[in-house]
């Protein structure tokens, strides 16, 4: 085993698999899983039969050793584990050392069509998760990519295909995202499916195209723009607002005073990406002013190291989030022994 580049002390610690079924599938092929632990997690790693060798600081070293056991148990329980997989186990074992892997692992919200799992990625998704079981109304508010709609419309197709509610309804504003694109062809249906898209997307990834498309023609799963949801009470039905950074203030009340008897609402959105013209407050962040507190309404954040898209787009969140603090930074006024009126020198004093 190589010579890690680290300073002494070492830290050096030794995991042993129960067999080599084992140790490939928490390792990956050619050990490319290991490959991602030693690099995340800044550790240098040897395998010599099934006896596992860590090498490097101790928080380092203690950091890697819970990833694999963590990992270890995810697949004693018969869960599959990708690259991406490993990646994010070191990234919530760094931000939530106390998780257990396989605790989220064993939350199955739904098997898709294809037989995959949907399961909480982060102690985040498991506390939404559970949100979302326990309250009629939830707020999924985070960046782009961390779950928040998907899981929320996994949730709901569970509750339908366990005929605990009758309908699913998929909503969402129509609010172009920073560019005009003019005039759409087509009647109103053609107009508003562009911006219905991803909803669409994601139905289609949990169930056959045939029955999804069946449902909707039977009207038990119904997407359609936010102002058609004017006037209308919706009952025994699971609701999603996707999008919900672009709703005005009026739209969010609209929006909430729907629900119905028998029914859940669930709002997801990204306050950082908010499409409304300038001088339009984002109903979602007026909501949360509003009714933080209010018993039966839970507000659950997300952040980067919730991200289960690509791994870039953890690291384009960050950039951004730099720039934006940088930003912030040099807009605040420097305030100098001149500016400061010092005791007795307010105007109001005296």
């Amino acid at each position: 085993m190589a010579r890690p580049p680290f300073p002494a002390p070492l830290s050096t610690r030794e995991i042993e698999f129960a067999d080599p079924q084992t140790a490939l599938a928490v390792l990956g092929p050619k050990n490319d899983h290991l490959r991602v632990i030693e690099r995340e997690a800044v550790v240098a790693a040897g395998l010599r039969g099934n006896r596992l060798t860590l090498q490097g600081s101790e928080p380092a070293v203690a950091l890697a050793d819970r990833v694999v056991r963590g990992l270890i148990e995810v697949v004693e329980g018969g869960s599959f584990v990708g690259p991406t997989d490993v990646l994010r186990a070191v990234r919530t074992m760094q931000a939530s050392p106390e998780s257990r892997l396989s605790d989220l692992y064993a939350d199955v919200v739904l098997v898709t069509a294809r037989r995959r799992s949907i399961t909480p990625k982060s102690p985040a998704q498991k506390t939404y998760i559970e949100a979302m079981r326990a309250h009629d109304i939830v707020f999924g508010i985070g960046p782009a990519g961390t779950g928040k709609t998907y899981l929320a419309m996994a949730m709901a197709v569970a509750a339908l295909q366990n005929r605990e509610i009758k309908r699913i309804i998929l909503t969402r504003p129509a609010v172009e995202a920073g560019e005009r694109l003019g005039f759409l062809p087509g009647d109103l249906v053609e107009k508003v499916n562009p911006y219905l898209r991803p909803l669409y997307d994601a139905l289609h990834d949990m169930m056959d195209l045939d029955k999804a498309q069946a449902l909707i023609a039977r009207g038990q799963i119904e997407v359609a723009p936010l102002a058609f949801m004017r006037g209308r009470t919706l009952s025994d039905c699971y609701v999603i607002l996707d999008e919900a950074q672009n709703t005005t203030s009026e739209q969010m009340k609209m929006f909430l005073t729907r629900l119905g008897s028998d029914s859940k609402a669930f709002i997801t959105g990204d306050v950082t990406q908010v499409d409304l013209p300038t001088g339009r407050r984002s109903g979602l962040l007026e909501a949360r002013e509003i009714l933080s507190g209010v018993e039966g309404i839970s507000f659950c954040a997300f952040t980067d190291v919730d991200v289960v898209r690509h791994p870039l787009v953890q690291a384009i969140i960050l950039a951004y989030e730099r720039k934006d603090a940088a930003q912030q930074h040099r807009a605040q006024p420097n305030t100098t022994k001149a500016d400061d009126p010092g005791p007795g020198g307010g105007e109001n004093n005296g």
